[in-house]
């Protein structure tokens, strides 16, 4: 199939009947059925923009929780976090990424994935089926599921007055207090205006930073920035179908934003340490508010890249010492003119050093998640002007190093060695590619960091790499996260700018290998290579 194929402009009607089809099998958890429907509209070379619009109109009603927690007879138990839509953005951009025949890949993942990922409340609590419903020995009662509860109901706008930094504070404050349907209409009516278009979003996606756990050792109740992920995959994809299209992309991302709990005392810290550390104050109790003259003034000045000493150091604070070092050190850094982005590029190297020596298959939440965070960050510097930038850099420095440390504390922290092997330089750059590829399809975490890294070192054009980086990660299935973590890596591959970014795809090779598979993970790509007739993909 052409790279084109996902984005030909097509007269011909919308096919109904077919998205009929994806939809009664995607309610029915039917993960085949609803992807032979999606191979039939990939074969009739629909628009990618429609299909993903398509995808998440059928998912958005299903997609949330009333609650991110339970208490069940005093035990507290977490409830996940929706990953349909945050597949859907790693697949519009993994898309271009993979190879032309492959390029329906990346979006067959998501839709294979949709009709195991719908009422995640209920599958906590097996009423129903899916990815999140796991108990030893458990399995549906014969016949069809029920249908997917509707949690949260869509809503109409509401219209505020008055200046738009009021109304957009009102509306944090209606998130703060978890008024869910409330903040989600005031965001609606603060959407309609496409001159303020853009500072909404910026708040949408500050709301969803600002949201991160305060601890994490024995914790499996936390949110490990997933508000800031879903922000994220409302915004490039309401960009990606246009604004006047995605009012089903705005129902399942941006209403969740509110929904409960929600933590805030990390961002608080970030609040305090400013005023401490830039500021020079004594923090009193006192309100606060706004962004001070010198975070604005290091917004607006600071532009000098980091050494590799100072990276160094910096990498060593964060995921090697305890608080508050790295929280000093990031503080001097800033004092001295470091850009903030910049900053930003070594502590993604840093996290990806804490995904590569992370061993464990079931292993990798805080890492990868910290790392997802430390990309939608970047990803915001990138696209957004907004005051409160800095307090995010203290953040995500603080979020790294709690996930550090809970590596050590469950024993999963032991630096690693990655080199070349003995006579990797004797061998073609096509045929060390190769060696990458069956590693990972092995799940052999040291080969394949070990041979990406013998590809680096062999000096060849790294696009090669990237592409069969991307596509391993789109091969895995039955975990969205292996195509998110791999997507955000290798995007920050082409933007950071450090000086060991390399380290961005030894550790993509690393995750897609190691990070816990579920049932037969190429099961999905399989399928779809027999189906488009891709012979390397069956």
């Amino acid at each position: 199939m052409a790279n084109d194929a996902l984005a030909a402009i097509t007269n011909a009607p919308k096919p109904e009947a077919l998205y009929g089809q994806l939809e009664e099998r995607i309610l029915a958890r039917d993960q085949k059925g609803a992807s032979d429907a999606y191979y039939e509209l990939v074969r009739e070379r629909r628009p990618m923009t429609e299909l993903v619009a398509e995808a998440v109109r059928i998912h958005a009603p299903y997609t949330h929780v009333p609650y991110h927690e339970r208490i069940d007879d005093g035990y507290v138990n977490f409830v996940n976090n929706d990953h349909c839509l945050l597949s859907a953005r790693a697949a519009i951009n993994l898309t271009r990424l993979v190879p032309g025949d492959c390029a329906a890949l990346p979006l067959a993942q998501t839709i294979w994935y949709i009709p195991t990922g719908l009422d995640i409340w209920n599958q906590k609590i097996l009423k129903a089926p899916g990815h999140y419903a796991r108990a030893p020995g458990w399995s549906m009662p014969p016949g069809p599921p029920p249908m997917p509860e509707v949690v949260w109901p869509d809503q109409e706008p509401e219209h505020l007055d008055g200046p738009l930094q009021d109304r957009l504070d009102h509306w944090m404050t209606l998130v703060h207090r978890g008024n869910v349907l409330e903040a989600y209409r005031v965001f609606l009516g603060l959407m309609e205006n496409p001159a303020e278009r853009k500072e909404v979003l910026a708040q949408l996606c500050h709301a969803g930073l600002m949201d991160v756990q305060d601890r994490a050792l024995y914790n499996r109740s936390y949110t490990t920035g997933h508000k800031a992920f879903r922000a994220r995959a409302t915004v490039e994809l309401g960009n990606f179908l246009g604004w006047d299209n995605a009012h089903n992309v705005i129902y399942a991302g941006a209403l969740d934003i509110a929904v409960g709990p929600r933590w805030y005392s990390t961002y608080e810290m970030a609040c305090n340490v400013v005023k401490i550390f830039l500021e020079k104050q004594v923090v009193s109790a006192i309100p606060y508010g706004g962004a001070s003259k010198e975070e604005l003034a290091i917004l607006a000045n600071n532009r000098e890249p980091l050494s590799c000493d100072e990276a160094e150091a910096l990498e060593r604070a964060c995921i090697r010492e305890p608080e508050p070092g790295f929280l000093e050190l990031l503080s001097k850094y800033l004092e001295a003119g470091k850009s903030p982005r910049r900053i930003l590029d070594a502590l993604q190297i840093a996290d990806a050093q804490v995904v590569m020596e992370t061993q464990g298959v079931n292993n990798f939440s805080l890492p990868q998640h910290c790392y997802e965070y430390l990309n939608t960050l970047g990803w915001f510097f990138d696209n957004f002007e907004h005051k409160h930038q800095v307090k995010l850099l203290y953040l995500a420095a603080s979020y790294l190093n709690r996930a550090a440390w809970h590596q050590k504390g469950i024993g999963d922290a032991e630096p690693i060695t990655v080199q070349a092997p003995s006579g990797a330089e004797k061998l073609s750059p096509q045929q060390i590619l190769d060696r990458v590829e069956a590693a990972v399809l092995a799940l052999d975490g040291e080969d394949s960091r070990n041979w990406t890294q013998a590809y680096i070192e062999s000096g060849a054009e790294k696009k090669p790499l990237v592409e069969r980086l991307a596509l391993l990660a789109c091969r895995m299935g039955n975990d969205p996260h292996n195509q998110e973590i791999g997507q955000v890596l290798i995007e920050d591959y082409a933007k950071n700018q450090g000086w060991n970014r390399d380290r961005l795809l030894v550790a993509c090779a690393h995750h897609t290998a190691v990070h816990r598979k579920y049932g037969n993970p190429l099961d999905c790509a399989n399928r779809f290579g027999a189906a488009m007739g891709i012979a390397r993909l069956q």
